[in-house]
C-alpha cells in the first residue's frame, strides 16, 4: 500500500536551464548560453572566468583528446549533468541528445584543463544518473531505453556496460510506447535504480540490468474489471533513508495552477511514498555463504527458517505496495542442512516476520545491517547505534542493559555470526577508536562480557570464514584474524589474534568501490592436484568484488612447502598472496561455501556469480576421472555462463537449485466507488507481496559442458546429482531446450548439439521416459528432428517392452500413431496389449482396447490417455459386476437349462459391458476378442483362476459365455489333484487338518462306518461354514450361534455313543501353540500340505481346561474348522468362481471348488445335474477319475480330506453307474425353448428332491431329526444371504 500525502500545489521558482552539481568546495553551474560557471558556496566566483563549452575538446578517449574536435557550433548547452566522485568527472547530457563525460586533467578548473569524451552510440540522451559505488553512468534516451556506461581505466574512453529496456516478449502492448526516459534515480546503497518515462510508469532494475519490477504490465496496468489504467506520470522522485522508501510527486500536479471545483474547493495533488524491503546482502555481503533467506525492512525482518506453524501470512505482514527483492538471500531455511532435507526447505512459501523491538527502534531507527546464524535460529540487527539480537526459539530480544554503551557504539563494517558469538566492527564514539568486538549470545548484552580488539583504520567490510575473520579497511588493506573460543567459567569468551595483513592500495583506486570481500577455499588447482590434500579446506584465496569486477588473490605456493603439522597454525608463517587476477566482470553477487561433500565436489567447490541481466556464471572445477593424471592441455577450472528466468538470490549447492523472489500483486480497486477511484492515487497500484521462487540450474551447466566437448565432466556431475528427486526433469529440460532451439532455427546449424545431448541421456536409465516426455510436450512438427537424433520410436517402444516399462511404451504408442500408418500402430498396440494382459495392468488394458477400437474405426484423432497411476497387482481380488445376484443353491432346472445353452447368457452391466453387446460383428471387436480369449485360455490352462477372475471383472470379459464354448476344451480339468493344490496355493487356502482325537481312532483306518461316525464326519464338513455371514457389514452373532448349536448338538450325541465304545479317553492331545501363533491359527501361510498330518509339539490337556461352556472335543473341532478356512476374501472369490462355472456348466471345476470349500451341498448339486441331464460320458468319466485320484492322494498325502471324501463316497458310486450308461450325442444339441418350458416343473421337483436328500446316503438311519433340521435351516439361511444382493469387491 502506498502512503498518500496531500499538499497544496505551489509554483516553484527558478530557471529551468540552470543545472548545478556540487563538488567538494565549489558549485558548478551550467547555463543555457553554453557556459560553465564555478561558484563558491558563499556566492563568490573567486575571479574565475566562465568556461565556454565550445572551447572544451572532445574525443572518443583521453589518449587522443588533444586532437579531438570542439563542439564547434552555437546553441549547444548542457541539459543535465551529475558529478561522479569515484571517476572524478561529470556525466553530461547536451541539448542535442549527445552524451559525454568531462573530467579535469588537473586540480585547476579551467578550459585548458577540461577534456571530454563522447559516447559514440547515443544521440538521443534525455537525463543522466551516476552510481558512485560501481562507477556507472546511466543515460536515459528518447527511445525509452537506458544506456549504462563506465570509463575504461586504461584509455579513458566511455565503455558501454549494458542496457535497461523493456522487451517486446514481456511487454508487447507497451514496448516502444513508453516515451523518453524522464528520471533515473540510484538507491542510497547503489544496488538498484528506478526509471520512469514521460508517458508514465516505474521500473526497478538491479545494478547490471536485471529487471525486478515494472508497473507497465500485469495488475499494475489493468484494473480488476480488465480495463487498462492510465500509468502514473511522475515529475520528481527521490529515495528515502537506507532505500526503504521512494518519494514520488504526481506528474499531473506539477506546473499546474490550483483548480476550483463547483464547491469552490481547491483541487489537491499528491505525493506517493512506496515502501520497500531489501536483502541483507545489499549492505552486509558476508551473508553470501549462507542459505537462509533474510530480508530487512525499516522496522522488521523477513525470513523463512521457521517451521510452517510459526510462519505468518505474507499478505498480512509483508511490506507495502512494491517491494525491493534486491539481493535477497535464498528463500529456504538452512536449519542446519545436515538435519533438514530438501522437503523441509521447500515446505512452505510464508515468511517468518520478526518485528524489531520497539525500545531499540525508538532511538535507532532505521535498521542498517542484519545477520542470521548458520542454524537459522538467531538474528542480529544494527540500527543507528548499538545492536540487538533475537532468538527464534525463545522468541525473546536481548538489548543493551546500559543505554550509554549502546549509544557510544556505531557499527561501520557490518556484523556476522561465528557459532554462538556475534562479531562486529564498530567505532567507539567515546574513545574515537575503531574496534573489533565479539559478544557471546547467551550472556547479557554488556561490554563487560565482550572481547574488544582495537583496529588501526576504519573498517568498511567484515566477513567470517571457518575460524578466520577478514576485515577490509579504509586504507585499502585486508587483515586476517584467527578467532578462538576460550571456556572461562559460566560465560566463555573468544580471543582474536592477527594472522596476516595484505595491502591492496596498488589495485584499489578508492576503498568505497569494494562491494564485498570473501575468504574462500577456491583456487585454480583442484584438491587432487595439491601437494597437501587437506589444504583444499583451508583459506586459499580472497575474492574481492571491486565495482562489479571480481578479483581473486590466491596464496602463492610456488616456493618450498613446509609440512609443520605439529606447530600451532596461528603461529606458523602464512603464505603470501599472489598478484590479483580478474575472474569476471559485471558481478553483483558471489556465492561460495566451506562445506565438504565428496559425492558433489563439482557443486560445492564451484564459485557462483550473479551478473544481472547477463544471467549467472559458475566457475566450475574440472576433475580427472578415476584419479587419473589430468591432461596438460585441460584447464583446472572453467567459467560457464547461463541464463535463468528468476533473479538469483541464493544458491543451494548440493540441491542444484537457484533461489529467488518475485513481486506478486493483488488488486483492490474494487473496494472504491468508480467515481472516487481516480481521486485516490494509491488505487493505481495493487497491493504487493513478495513470494519466494526457485529454479533448477543443473541442465544449463550440463549443456555448457557438452558444448565445450567436456562430456566426461558432464557425466561425473550428472551422476553425482542422479539421486535428486527432480533429476529426470533436468534431463528433460536440457533435451527440450536444445530441441526447440535447433529445430526452429532459420539458419543451418553447422555443429548441432542435439545428437550429443541424446547420446548423453542414453547413459541414464531414464532415457526412454525422458525422450517420450519431451516429445509429448513438443509440437508435432519437431518430432522428426527429435527422433532423427534419439532413434526410431519403434525401436524405443520395443526397448520399453523389454524393460517392462509399459506406461512409457503406451506414450510411445501415441508417437507411433501420429508418425506411422495405422497398421504399424495396430501391430505395436497388440504387443503392448498382450504384455499388459500378462502383467495385469488393467487400466492400461482398458486404454488399449479403446485405442485398438479407435484405429479400427478411423478415430485416430483420439489417442489413448497414458495411464498416470500404477495399476494394482492382479492377484489381490475381483471387482464384481454390479447388480449381479449370485446364488449357489439354484434349482437343478435352471442349471440344466443353462447347461443346454437355452437361457440367455447374463451380460455385465455398466460401461464395461456395453463393449461386448455393441458392434459385436465388427472385425475390430473380433480381433480384440480373440486376444482376450487367447489370454483367458492360457490362464485357465495354467490353472490361474484368481487371475482369470480379476481379468474378467476388470475388463468386463463375458466369462460365462466363453466357458460354455470351452468347457470340453480349455475349461476341462485334466488333473484334479494338481488343480486342487494350485487353488490352495493361489487362494492362500489351508489344507484340512485331521482332528487329534482321531489319530488312533477307527475312522483313520476306515474300519468303522457307523451312523455315528458319519454324523461326526458330517459335523466336520464345511457345510456349517456356509451359515457364516459373508457380508462384513451384517452382524455375525445369530449365524454363529446356530453354527455353534449344530456343532454342540451333534457333538453331544457323539459323546453319548462313544462313551459305550471300546476306547475310553480320559485326556486327548492338543497342539501346543507358541504365543506368536495364537493369532495365526487360520493363517494359510503357516499351513502347508504336510500340516494335515499331526506333528509338532504336543501336550496332554485336561478336559476341564476350557472355561467356556463348550466341551473339549467341541473346542477342538471348532479350532480345526477355523484352521481349515482361508481368508474371507478368498472365500468370496471362490464362491464367485463357483457361481460362474456352475452357470457355464463346467462341472469338473465346480467339483474342484466344492472340494476346497468342503461343501457337500455343492457336490450334491453337481451330481444331481449329472443325474437329471444328458451329460457326455467323457465328462462323467473325467469327474469320476479325478475324484478317485483325489481320494488316492488324500490317503497318502493329505488325510485331512478323507472325512469329507467319505461323506460323498455314495455319490461317487452313483456317478460310476451313470458313467457306464451309454449317452446319445444328440443330448448336447441345444433344446427347443418350448420343450424346456414344458420340463420346468418336473425337473424342478426332481432337482429339489435330489438336492435335499443327496447329502445323506439312503442308509442314514442314525441321523437325528435335530441335526437334519439344523442343516436344512443352514442351507435356507445361506440361500437367503446369497440372494440378498450382489458382491462389490474392488481390486486392492
Amino acid at each position: 500500500m502506498c502512503s498518500f500525502i496531500k499538499s497544496r500545489n505551489e509554483e516553484s521558482a527558478g530557471l529551468a536551464s540552470l543545472y548545478h552539481k556540487s563538488m567538494l568546495e565549489d558549485l558548478l553551474v551550467a547555463t543555457a548560453d553554453g557556459f560553465l560557471h564555478l561558484v563558491h558556496w558563499d556566492g563568490m566566483t573567486n575571479g574565475r572566468k566562465a568556461i565556454n563549452l565550445c572551447t572544451v575538446p572532445f574525443s572518443v578517449d583521453l589518449q587522443s583528446s588533444r586532437a579531438g574536435s570542439f563542439l564547434g557550433f552555437e546553441g549547444v548547452y548542457i541539459r543535465d549533468m551529475e558529478y561522479c566522485a569515484t571517476l572524478d568527472g561529470f556525466a553530461v547530457v547536451f541539448n542535442d541528445g549527445r552524451v559525454g563525460f568531462i573530467t579535469p586533467m588537473s586540480s585547476r578548473f579551467t578550459a585548458e584543463q577540461l577534456h571530454g569524451v563522447w559516447a559514440q552510440d547515443v544521440i538521443d540522451g534525455t537525463c543522466v544518473a551516476v552510481n558512485n559505488k560501481y562507477r556507472l553512468m546511466a543515460f536515459g534516451c528518447a527511445n525509452g531505453s537506458v544506456q549504462v556506461y563506465t570509463i575504461d581505466t586504461t584509455t579513458g574512453a566511455m565503455q558501454f556496460s549494458h542496457k535497461l529496456e523493456l522487451t517486446p516478449k514481456q511487454y508487447p502492448d507497451i514496448w516502444n510506447k513508453t516515451g523518453p526516459v524522464k528520471l533515473i534515480k540510484w538507491s542510497p546503497d547503489s544496488c538498484v535504480v528506478m526509471v520512469t518515462w514521460e508517458c508514465g510508469g516505474l521500473s526497478l532494475w538491479s545494478v547490471f540490468g536485471a529487471q525486478l519490477i515494472c508497473t507497465l504490465g500485469g495488475d499494475f496496468a489493468y484494473q480488476s474489471d480488465g480495463a487498462k489504467k492510465d500509468p502514473l506520470k511522475i515529475s520528481s522522485m527521490t529515495w528515502g533513508s537506507e532505500g526503504y522508501h521512494l518519494w514520488v510527486i504526481d506528474g499531473n500536479s506539477s506546473n499546474v495552477k490550483p483548480e476550483r471545483n463547483v464547491n469552490n474547493e481547491a483541487r489537491q495533488f499528491g505525493i506517493l511514498q512506496f515502501h520497500f524491503i531489501k536483502s541483507a546482502l545489499t549492505v552486509n555481503p558476508c551473508m553470501s555463504n549462507q542459505e537462509q533467506v533474510l530480508l530487512q525492512g525499516e522496522d522488521r525482518l523477513y525470513l523463512n527458517c521457521g517451521d510452517a506453524t510459526q510462519a505468518q501470512s505474507p499478505r498480512n505482514t509483508s511490506a507495502h505496495s512494491e517491494h525491493k527483492p534486491t539481493r535477497e538471500r535464498g528463500p529456504f531455511s538452512d536449519g542446519s542442512l545436515d538435519s533438514q532435507g530438501l522437503s523441509t526447505l521447500l515446505g512452505h512459501r510464508h515468511w517468518h516476520v520478526v518485528q524489531i523491538h520497539s525500545t531499540y527502534l525508538e532511538s535507532n531507527w532505521p535498521i542498517r545491517f542484519s545477520a542470521i546464524d548458520k542454524l537459522g535460529q538467531n538474528v542480529a540487527v544494527v540500527g543507528k547505534f548499538g545492536f540487538a539480537h533475537y532468538s527464534l526459539l525463545t522468541k525473546k530480544w536481548k538489548l543493551f542493559g546500559n543505554i550509554t554503551q549502546e549509544q557510544n557504539m556505531m557499527v561501520t563494517g557490518g556484523l556476522a555470526w561465528w557459532n554462538d558469538f556475534i562479531v562486529l566492527a564498530c567505532y567507539n564514539l567515546n574513545d574515537h577508536q575503531e574496534e573489533l568486538r565479539i559478544y557471546l549470545r547467551t550472556s547479557n548484552l554488556d561490554n563487560a562480557f565482550a572481547h574488544i580488539t582495537k583496529v588501526q583504520a576504519d573498517t568498511l567490510l567484515l566477513s567470517v570464514f571457518r575460524d578466520i575473520v577478514i576485515l577490509f579497511r579504509a586504507d585499502c588493506s585486508i587483515c586476517l584474524y584467527s578467532i578462538e573460543r576460550r571456556p572461562e567459567g559460566l560465560n566463555p569468551t573468544a580471543s582474536i589474534q592477527v594472522l596476516q595483513e595484505v595491502s591492496m592500495s596498488r589495485y584499489i583506486p578508492h576503498p568505497f568501490l569494494v562491494v564485498s570481500v570473501t575468504l574462500t577455499s577456491v583456487r585454480t588447482e583442484t584438491g587432487i592436484t595439491l601437494k597437501m590434500p587437506q589444504q583444499a579446506c583451508e583459506a586459499e584465496s580472497i575474492m574481492l568484488n571491486l565495482a562489479g569486477q571480481l578479483i581473486m588473490l590466491q596464496r602463492d605456493r610456488s616456493g618450498p612447502q613446509i609440512r609443520d603439522k605439529d606447530n600451532n597454525p596461528n603461529q606458523r608463517k602464512h603464505l603470501p598472496f599472489c598478484a590479483p587476477v580478474v575472474l569476471a566482470q559485471s558481478v553483483e553477487n558471489v556465492w561460495t561455501t566451506c562445506r565438504i561433500n565428496k559425492q558433489k565436489r563439482h557443486l560445492l567447490e564451484a564459485l557462483w556469480l550473479s551478473c544481472g541481466g547477463a544471467g549467472m556464471k559458475v566457475w566450475l572445477p574440472l576433475f580427472p576421472r578415476d584419479h587419473r593424471k589430468p591432461h596438460s592441455f585441460l584447464s583446472r577450472r572453467i567459467m560457464l555462463p547461463f541464463h535463468i528466468n528468476i533473479y538469483p538470490l541464493a544458491v543451494l549447492f548440493e540441491d542444484a537449485l537457484v533461489l529467488g523472489a518475485v513481486n506478486d500483486t493483488v488488486l483492490y480497486d474494487c473496494l472504491y466507488p468508480q467515481t472516487s477511484a481516480r481521486e485516490h492515487l494509491e488505487v493505481l497500484f495493487p497491493f504487493s507481496i513478495v513470494e519466494r521462487t526457485s529454479q533448477i540450474y543443473l541442465h544449463h551447466i550440463l549443456r555448457q559442458l557438452l558444448v565445450r566437448n567436456l562430456g566426461e565432466q558432464a557425466l561425473l556431475l550428472a551422476h553425482s546429482c542422479a539421486t535428486l528427486p527432480y533429476f529426470p526433469h533436468v534431463l528433460e529440460l536440457m533435451l527440450h531446450e536444445v530441441l526447440e532451439e535447433e529445430a526452429t532455427s532459420r539458419e543451418p546449424i553447422p555443429d548441432p548439439l542435439l545428437p550429443t545431448v541424446a547420446k548423453f541421456i542414453t547413459e541414464f536409465p531414464l532415457f526412454l521416459q525422458t525422450v517420450v516426455h519431451c516429445a509429448r510436450k513438443t509440437e508435432y512438427a519437431l518430432w522428426n528432428y527429435l527422433f532423427a537424433a534419439v532413434g526410431n520410436p519403434k525401436d524405443l517402444f520395443e526397448e520399453c517392452l523389454m524393460a517392462q516399462d509399459l506406461d512409457t511404451a503406451a506414450s510411445y504408442l501415441i508417437i507411433l500413431q501420429n508418425m506411422e500408418v495405422p497398421a504399424v500402430s495396430r501391430q505395436h498396440a497388440t504387443l503392448l496389449f498382450n504384455t499388459a494382459l500378462e502383467q495385469g495392468k488393467w487400466d492400461l488394458c482398458r486404454h488399449m482396447i479403446r485405442f485398438l477400437k479407435a484405429i479400427g474405426s478411423g478415430e485416430t484423432e483420439t489417442p489413448p490417455a497414458t495411464p498416470t497411476t500404477q495399476e494394482p497387482s492382479s492377484s489381490s481380488g475381483f471387482e464384481f459386476f454390479r447388480h449381479r445376484s449370485i446364488s449357489l443353491s439354484q434349482s437343478a432346472e435352471n442349471l440344466h437349462s443353462k447347461f443346454n445353452l437355452t437361457k440367455t447368457l447374463s451380460m455385465p452391466s455398466g460401461p464395461s459391458g456395453k463393449r461386448w453387446s455393441k458392434d459385436s460383428d465388427c472385425a475390430e471387436n473380433m480381433y480384440i476378442d480373440m486376444m482376450l480369449w487367447r489370454h483367458a485360455r492360457r490362464l485357465l490352462e495354467e490353472i490361474k483362476l484368481k487371475d482369470l477372475g480379476c481379468f474378467a471383472a476388470q475388463l468386463g470379459f463375458e466369462l460365462i459365455g466363453w466357458l460354455c464354448k470351452e468347457r470340453a476344451r480349455a475349461a476341462r480339468v485334466e488333473d484334479f489333484v494338481f488343480a486342487l493344490k494350485k487353488l490352495h496355493k493361489d487362494f492362500l487356502w489351508p489344507f484340512p487338518v485331521m482332528p487329534a482325537s482321531s489319530i488312533n481312532s477307527p475312522f483313520k483306518n476306515g474300519k468303522y462306518k457307523t451312523a455315528v461316525g458319519e454324523q461326526l464326519l458330517k459335523s466336520q464338513s464345511a457345510d456349517t461354514f456356509v451359515n457364516m455371514e459373508m457380508d462384513t457389514g451384517v452382524s455375525n452373532t445369530p449365524r454363529s450361534r446356530s453354527w455353534l448349536g449344530a456343532i454342540s448338538s451333534s457333538q453331544r450325541e457323539i459323546d453319548t455313543v462313544s462313551s459305550h465304545g471300546p476306547h475310553m479317553q480320559d485326556a486327548f492331545l492338543s497342539p501346543l501353540l507358541s504365543k506368536g501363533d495364537e493369532c495365526s491359527i487360520g493363517s494359510a501361510t503357516d499351513l502347508t500340505e504336510t500340516s494335515s498330518m499331526v506333528d509338532g509339539d504336543w501336550t496332554m490337556v485336561d478336559e476341564n481346561f476350557s472355561s467356556l461352556s463348550l466341551t473339549q472335543s467341541e473346542l477342538e473341532h471348532l479350532s480345526l474348522e477355523l484352521a481349515s478356512k482361508g481368508p474371507h476374501k478368498s472365500q468370496v472369490q471362490l464362491r464367485y468362481l463357483l457361481h460362474i462355472f456352475m452357470e457355464a456348466g463346467c462341472l469338473d471345476w465346480c467339483i474342484v471348488i466344492g472340494l476346497i470349500l468342503r461343501e457337500s451341498s455343492v457336490i450334491n448339486q453337481v451330481f444331481s445335474i449329472m443325474q437329471s441331464s444328458d451329460i457326455d460320458r467323457e465328462i462323467c468319466q473325467n469327474i469320476k477319475t479325478g475324484l478317485y485320484a483325489v481320494d488316492k492322494w488324500a490317503s497318502t498325502d493329505c488325510p485331512g480330506y478323507k472325512p469329507f471324501l467319505n461323506i460323498i463316497k455314495p455319490q461317487i458310486q452313483k456317478l460310476s453307474e451313470i458313467a457306464e450308461e451309454q449317452v446319445q450325442p444328440e443330448a448336447f444339441q441345444p433344446v427347443n425353448p418350448s420343450k424346456v418350458t414344458e420340463q420346468v416343473n418336473p425337473r424342478a421337483e426332481e432337482s429339489r428332491t435330489s438336492s435335499s436328500h443327496g447329502a445323506n446316503p439312503q442308509s442314514d438311519a442314525g441321523n437325528s431329526n435335530a441335526s437334519r433340521h439344523e442343516e436344512d435351516k443352514s442351507k435356507i439361511e445361506d440361500e437367503d444371504s446369497f440372494q440378498e444382493g450382489s458382491y462389490d469387491c474392488i481390486v486392492s
